[in-house]
C-alpha cells in the first residue's frame, strides 16, 4: 500500500472540486460488479457527462507523472477514472474489486492496483474511511485532501458510514507494465539505487534496468 501526498496540488484540487459541484450524479451501484452493488451507497459523477470525461483526463495526467507511480507502479493502461460522492448514511461494504476491466477504448485490462484519490479535507466530514483488510489485520486511511492510496486490486477493503458531512473521491485502476509484483519491486529498488548513484553507476544501472524490463515488460 502506497500513500502519496499532494498528488494533486492545492489549484487542480479546488478546480476538480468545483466541476463536481455542477455535474450530474447517478446511484453508485450503476459501475459496481454483481456482488460489490449489494453494499455499494453512494453517488457517482455520469461517467458519460463531457466535463466528467474531461476531469478523468485531467487527475490522470497528474498521477502519471508522479516519480512513484512511473518507477513503482508503471502504468501501462487506465480505466477510466471514477468520481463518488459520500453522504450520511453512505457508505461500501467489504468488497474484491474485478480482476479485470475494460479502457475507456474497450481494450481489456488487467487491474494491477486499485487507487483512491481524496478530493475532501478529512475535517469536513465524519467516517468514510478507506479500510484495508491486510494480512495484518485492517487499516484505515483518511488522509488530507489531493493525498492519493494505491493498493493491489484483489485485497478486501471498504469505505466506512459516512456519519456527517460530505466525501468527495476519484477512483481508478491501473495495469501495470510488469505484472510481478516482486519484479516491480527489484525495479524500484534499482531505480532508486541510480538516482543516487555516481556517473559511472548510473550508466550500469541504466542497462540493468534496460535488460530487465525488456525480459519482464508485457502490454
Amino acid at each position: 500500500m502506497i500513500v502519496i501526498e499532494d498528488a494533486l496540488v492545492p489549484a487542480e484540487l479546488a478546480m476538480v472540486c468545483g466541476v463536481l459541484e455542477r455535474v450530474p450524479f447517478t446511484g453508485g451501484e450503476l459501475t459496481a460488479g454483481i456482488t460489490a452493488a449489494k453494499v455499494k451507497q453512494n453517488e457517482q459523477a455520469r461517467g458519460d457527462d463531457p466535463e466528467v470525461i474531461a476531469l478523468g483526463h485531467r487527475v490522470k495526467r497528474s498521477l502519471e507523472v508522479h516519480s512513484v507511480m512511473r518507477s513503482l507502479v508503471r502504468p501501462v493502461r487506465w480505466s477510466s477514472l471514477l468520481f463518488s460522492r459520500y453522504g450520511p448514511g453512505h457508505q461500501y461494504g467489504l468488497h474484491a474489486d474485478n480482476a479485470t476491466m475494460y479502457d475507456p477504448t474497450g481494450w481489456p485490462l488487467r487491474t494491477d492496483f486499485s487507487f483512491t484519490v481524496f478530493l475532501s479535507d478529512p475535517e469536513t466530514y465524519e467516517g468514510g474511511a478507506l479500510l484495508i483488510r491486510a494480512l495484518d489485520g485492517d487499516r484505515e486511511f483518511r488522509p488530507k485532501a489531493g493525498s492519493v492510496i494505491i493498493y493491489p486490486t484483489g485485497v478486501l477493503h471498504r469505505v466506512t458510514p459516512i456519519t456527517a458531512g460530505v466525501r468527495l473521491a476519484c477512483v481508478g485502476w491501473v495495469q501495470s507494465l510488469v505484472r510481478r509484483q516482486d519484479q516491480r519491486e527489484v525495479l524500484f529498488d534499482l531505480e532508486r539505487l541510480r538516482v543516487a548513484a555516481g556517473e559511472a553507476d548510473s550508466l550500469v544501472l541504466d542497462k540493468t534496468l534496460g535488460n530487465l524490463l525488456r525480459m519482464w515488460a508485457e502490454d
